[in-house]
């Protein structure tokens, strides 16, 4: 009869507690299974994870090269054979082309980042495209074909 108070854990799913530091009967008093001498057998000892026992750490052995500049500005790449797939895919409507129309596409990661459109393909649709940069070959396909063109500013 399985009443609520007769109710345990099964068989070996609970185990003991190892109490370390509480005296020699315990089995781990003394050193309290920290081994004997040595920083990390103290008690507060806190040293990052890349410490080498005081060897030159490894990041600071190897040369720092380069630089990375913070102003750097990444333009997000299109071209006109993209743009014509998603016309085909009609992913495009109303001919409109815009940062925001490419993003809910899936054509550009981030709708915030500056988008420019290069000349790789060929276009056969009429296009309204905004964008912040174009390249001259892109700008003359686009007209080409009958369509539009308006650089924003980033």
């Amino acid at each position: 009869m399985n009443i609520l108070s007769n109710l345990k854990p099964a068989k070996g799913s609970n185990k003991k507690v190892k109490r370390i530091g509480r005296g020699e009967g315990s089995g781990h008093g003394g050193t309290a299974t920290r081994g004997e001498n040595g920083q990390r057998s103290r008690a507060g000892a806190k040293f990052p994870t890349w410490f080498e026992g005081g060897q030159m750490p490894l990041q600071r052995r190897i040369p720092k090269r380069g630089f990375h500049s913070p102003f750097k500005i990444v333009n997000q790449v299109i071209n006109l054979t993209t743009l014509q797939r998603l016309v085909d895919e009609k992913k495009i409507q109303d001919g409109e082309v815009n940062a925001v129309s490419l993003y809910k596409s899936g054509a550009i990661s981030k709708a915030a980042a500056p988008v420019k459109i290069l000349a790789q393909g060929e276009l056969k649709a009429k296009l309204n495209v905004e964008a912040n940069y174009f390249s001259a070959t892109a700008k003359e396909k686009i007209e080409s074909v009958g369509g539009t063109i308006k650089e924003i500013k980033f």
